[in-house]
């Protein structure tokens, strides 16, 4: 494990980053930039365009510039989002909602700062712990969900002066308390509101295997059980049974390449085990609610975002919706889930909206607010991070 820590340092030292470090903040320029120059076309009163349906689906595919000709008594135009912004009337209740979503991230990062704290015992100081947190965001937007970077979260933690095997426990544990929150909701949510109003009829990411969200989910939320009970079994019961089970499993066939990963994981199950032992309930009862607290206010944020601008829907059946989409976003191979995000967002509440404008103004919001601030703020303290806490790190 020292050895894994010392090869993520050579690898992360500053004068190896500083030109990445440049190229990430000028390609989420340019993201964002992208982003906000985007066009759509949208249903207005007056319009230069028409709707003409050339795939024949029936369905108006906003982003298809096919579906469109230019007509002076057509009832569409193409925009862009600076040009959505600029038509958008700003009223006390958009106001208001931008502002409760904007606290939600506050209540979100609070949270998970909290949260980190209590697993360290409090060795790390609030600004530490902003650090540590803004960090893991940022390389969390960087990678793939279905890659995840607990290699890079042990890192930061030892970096900032938190032993391995103290780090080590409270990724583990920040995974199980993440995965436990979303294990408890999800039948709750399903409980009040009833499977049959979270999944929409038809949706853009249909694939081979799953050619409906319902299987995908079920297999989604099930992989997330069977994975959260290995996780507590292991760490709480069996670490050594753990390990020994992996390392045989490893030394089949064309596995054999990952052995010494397999048997490192092993090894930091141990580690793990032994850091979390004896620890009293108020220590859970603290990570847990904050876990709960920060979960909530992220899914929150969009609920938020979507009040702003309408108020025709059920803000339980918003946050059941968003469940759903958090497994399709998951497995997304993309950076930060990029694009697939959109994409589900969009066929989870168009039915909310008569036209694609306001939906497409609420994906680039909720994408600014819990994508590209962290890209941001990650690639802005990262180098001086680095440099200060160069004498920090726990050998």
């Amino acid at each position: 494990m020292a050895d894994s820590i010392k090869d993520i340092s050579k690898v992360l030292s500053l004068r190896r980053i500083v030109i990445p470090i440049i190229l990430g903040i000028a390609a989420a320029g340019f993201l964002l930039v992208r982003s906000l120059n985007e066009t759509r076309y949208v249903e207005v009163n007056q319009g230069s365009y028409a709707w003409q349906d050339s795939n024949g689906n029936g369905l108006v595919d906003y982003d298809d510039p096919q579906e469109f000709k230019e007509s002076p008594n057509g009832s569409f135009d193409e925009m862009s989002f600076v040009e959505m912004l600029s038509a958008q009337k700003w009223g006390t209740h958009t106001l208001i909602g931008l502002g409760l979503a904007l606290l939600m991230i506050v209540v979100r990062d609070g949270g998970y700062m909290y949260r980190i704290r209590v697993l360290t015992d409090n060795k790390l100081s609030w600004r530490q712990s902003f650090r540590t947190i803004m960090l893991w965001e940022f390389a969390s937007a960087l990678t793939p969900s279905v890659v995840g970077g607990s290699g890079i979260a042990i890192f930061i933690l030892n970096r900032e002066g938190i032993n391995l095997g103290k780090s080590t426990a409270t990724v583990f544990i920040t995974a199980l308390m993440d995965e436990l929150f979303y294990v408890l909701t999800v039948p709750l949510v399903l409980l009040i509101v009833g499977a049959d109003q979270l999944f929409p009829e038809s949706w853009a990411g249909s694939t081979f295997i799953f050619s409906s969200l319902k299987p995908l989910f079920l297999f989604g939320y099930f992989f997330i059980v069977a994975l959260t009970l290995i996780i507590s079994l292991s760490i709480f019961f069996f670490p050594h049974k753990f390990k020994r089970i992996v390392q045989r499993i490893f030394t089949m066939g064309l596995l054999k390449r990952w052995l010494r990963r397999a048997t490192k994981m092993g090894d930091e199950v141990i580690i793990a085990s032994r850091e979390l032992k004896d620890k009293r309930f108020s220590f859970w009862a603290k990570a847990f609610g904050s876990t709960y607290a920060s979960w909530t206010a992220r899914f929150l944020t969009l609920n938020f975002l979507l009040m702003a601008f309408t108020q025709d829907f059920d803000h339980v059946i918003a946050y059941g919706k968003q469940l759903v989409m958090w497994v399709i976003m998951l497995i997304s191979p993309t950076p930060g889930s990029s694009g697939v995000a959109e994409l589900a967002l969009d066929s989870f509440f168009n039915d909310l909206f008569e036209s694609g404008m306001t939906l497409f103004l609420i994906a680039v919001l909720w994408r600014l607010l819990t994508y590209f601030l962290y890209l941001f703020i990650g690639a802005a303290i990262f180098p001086k991070w680095l440099k200060t806490t160069a004498s920090l790190v726990s050998r």
